[in-house]
């Protein structure tokens, strides 16, 4: 190795690590600052405590912004996965004018603001009279997590033989057969992988959501917004740190399942 490519390798290595410190940072603060007994947000923190932890489920409305979350992240992502597949397959398969176009359109909301969607649907749902708020809010997730499915799955769908459909036809394999036995188990990598991003991305979702809540029908950010308002204390690292754990242990199950090398594919 010549001197220019070992300064080179050194510069590369140097920038990498940088980076990594750079984006980790925030999430060991966050985490160092949540087992701190201080009352205000100290690090490195005078003592170490589980007491922000233990006040969590004696805060009133976080457990039900939570199950609004949850339950709004888990029904969002499933109908996105079917809408978002059914798409994806129409694109790769279809032989129309204008697949391009339609295949930027779906991605669109991953380029627009949060701020500017949330306000035109917003205008679209008062267009159509709906005025439910919990109806309002799925809506609004489907739409903004149908993009990671679309984007993954029509990418894996690029790399499948759906000769390989036909093949089990020919062996005796009905058309749904088919289907469930050869294309459902080569794209399972880009389903786990796009359903991990659109439920974390429904989870942490507050430009789009705040438009769509009430006083009775919070997700989880615009719950932590309040409080961070009525009493900014450590408990809100506390919260950010189980969102962190519930992250990795995504990654986790995906590494279990898939593998991260498979997942990183997509």
């Amino acid at each position: 190795m010549t001197l220019v490519e070992r300064v080179a390798s050194l510069l590369v290595w140097t920038i990498a690590v940088a980076a990594v410190v750079f984006l980790m940072a925030p999430l060991v603060i966050t985490v160092a600052v949540s087992f701190g007994n201080s009352a205000v947000f100290t690090l490195p923190p005078p003592g170490w405590s589980w007491r922000w932890f233990a006040q969590l489920s004696a805060t009133r409305g976080l457990a039900a912004s939570l199950a609004t979350s949850l339950e709004i992240a888990a029904l969002s992502t499933a109908a996105a996965l079917v809408l978002g597949t059914l798409c994806a397959i129409a694109l790769v398969r279809g032989a129309f004018r204008g697949r391009e176009a339609i295949a930027t359109f779906l991605v669109s909301p991953l380029m627009l603001p949060g701020l500017v969607l949330g306000i035109a649907m917003l205008q679209g749902y008062r267009a159509f009279g709906l005025r439910d708020t919990w109806t309002s809010l799925l809506i609004a997730h489907v739409v903004i997590t149908m993009p990671y499915v679309v984007r993954t799955v029509y990418a894996a769908l690029g790399l499948f033989d759906f000769t390989l459909v036909e093949a089990a036809r020919t062996l005796g394999c009905s058309y749904a057969q088919a289907l469930r036995r050869v294309l459902v188990p080569a794209l399972a990598p880009a389903f786990l992988t796009s359903g991990m991003f659109a439920f974390l991305a429904s989870m942490d979702n507050y430009p789009i959501s705040i438009f769509f809540t009430d006083a009775w029908t919070k997700t989880l950010p615009i719950q932590m917004l309040q409080l961070v308002e009525e009493r900014p204390d450590p408990m809100i690292a506390a919260i950010s740190a189980c969102l962190i754990v519930l992250a990795v242990l995504a990654m986790i199950v995906g590494d279990r399942l898939v593998g991260l090398r498979r997942l990183a594919e997509f």
